[in-house]
């Protein structure tokens, strides 16, 4: 079997978040062909027992920074001020924070792993047949990891981005940091055999940024041990729920809860048969959205819960909802729970957005969902659903499963797998 290095400053367990990308690569690599190595950081918690981890130290460039001037280090710097950033706002503190991170933590807050990363990289590269690389951006201290051990060892290198660099769609520096990011993009993988994204459009924005390298485009994805095969215990209610993070200014229930608002008002629903279920990190203006709706009643903001939580959440539900990006730079950009909703097997309404986007093409495609970009959208879209609720007691799913394997951990690896044959 042939060996691969996984370059990944998070690989923790299941359990902790970040990391599941290559963690859901490494699972199901060996079935192709590929041994999986991971080097990371010595994060908190355990690596699975499953999978061989090389852990090294690292410098905390950020959280020495916080201890000089007076900070607790496990704190965001954010809540020490006690100031929150609403929705479409930012506040003074980010901008200074923005501004400090361009110079104290450049090119990124984990460069502190660079020197503990190449030392341990050379270690396993000079002692094993590795046959080849993945190094896995965000940070971009991985890539330069891989770009050190790439000269100094002359091994094949596939550098993945599931987020892009300097032509990321949330860029948060301004046009001179940008002029540097980009040197050093085009520095750093200069040395690199393919490029592998998470979207076709973002592959079209690296092959043209980075002329003649080989660009692929694989997506995220599901563990298909997670598929909700069996399909029971739905909640009785008419219940819609959103799992995850919702990101400030980029994405917006309003839509969503105006739509319920107004079919409340006219009769067309009961507010008793209705529940709206939020789960994810805490964002203060959350509560006070809905009660602006008059919706107090039926939606609540539950918090942060474990991921398996989160999992059953998905599955008890009748409809799932994904907030599209309010972006049209973002077009190109698959929110991440999309493809644990995918596994969860319960229709998704996908709100928001300007439509023609890969999230449309996704639902159409796998038949797991339906699109409704304005209010009026999503209130003809509801009306059909609360109907055949009344009528059924549940909402039919007509998920392609087929089409829904496609996006498993497992074809994801297969796909790693053939570009790894490629290079080598």
């Amino acid at each position: 079997m042939k060996k691969v290095l996984i370059i990944s400053y998070k690989f923790p367990p299941d359990s902790y978040t970040g990391g599941f990308r290559m963690h859901g690569l490494a699972k199901y690599l060996p079935e192709f062909d590929w041994d999986p190595i991971i080097l990371t950081t010595n994060l908190p918690g355990n690596p699975s027992a499953k999978f061989r981890v090389i852990q090294t130290p690292y410098y905390d460039v950020i959280g020495m920074w916080k201890k000089r001037v007076g900070l607790k280090l496990e704190v965001g710097v954010k809540k020490q001020f006690w100031i929150t950033t609403h929705k479409n706002k930012k506040s003074l503190l980010d901008y200074i924070l923005i501004f400090l991170g361009e110079i104290i933590a450049y090119p990124d807050a984990q460069k502190g792993w660079y020197k503990y990363a190449v030392k341990a990289g050379s270690e396993i590269l000079n002692n094993e047949n590795i046959d080849a690389m993945i190094s896995c951006f965000l940070p971009i201290t991985s890539h330069l990891i891989a770009k050190e051990l790439k000269i100094k060892h002359k091994i094949p290198w596939v550098a993945d981005f599931r987020d892009l660099w300097s032509q990321h769609h949330d860029y948060p520096y301004g046009p001179i940091r940008n002029l540097f990011d980009r040197r050093l993009e085009l520095k750093t993988l200069l040395p690199a055999d393919a490029l592998v994204t998470v979207s076709q459009l973002w592959a079209e924005k690296l092959s043209i940024l980075h002329r003649g390298k080989t660009t692929y485009t694989i997506t995220n994805g599901f563990d298909p041990v997670q598929m909700n095969t069996k399909r029971l215990g739905l909640i009785p209610k008419f219940t819609i729920t959103y799992t995850g993070g919702i990101v400030t200014g980029k994405q917006d229930p309003s839509k969503l809860f105006t739509a319920l608002r107004d079919l409340i008002s006219d009769g067309t629903m009961e507010p008793k048969d209705v529940e709206v279920r939020f789960y994810g990190p805490e964002r203060d203006w959350l509560p006070s959205e809905i009660r602006k709706y008059g919706l107090s009643d039926i939606a609540r903001y539950y918090g942060m819960v474990p991921r398996e939580i989160s999992f059953e959440k998905q599955r008890e539900s009748q409809l799932l909802l994904l907030l599209n990006w309010e972006d049209q730079r973002e077009k190109g950009v698959y929110p991440l729970k999309v493809f644990t909703y995918l596994a969860a097997q319960r229709p998704i309404l996908a709100t928001g957005g300007f439509g023609n986007d890969v999230i449309e093409r996704l639902l159409d495609e796998t038949k797991s969902g339906i699109y409704a970009p304005s209010v009026e959208d999503i209130k003809n879209i509801l009306r059909e659903l609360y109907s055949e609720y009344k009528l059924k007691g549940k909402i039919s799913y007509n998920g392609d499963i087929e089409k829904i394997n496609k996006y498993s951990y497992r074809e994801m690896a297969r796909k790693f797998a053939e570009v790894l044959d490629s290079c080598i």
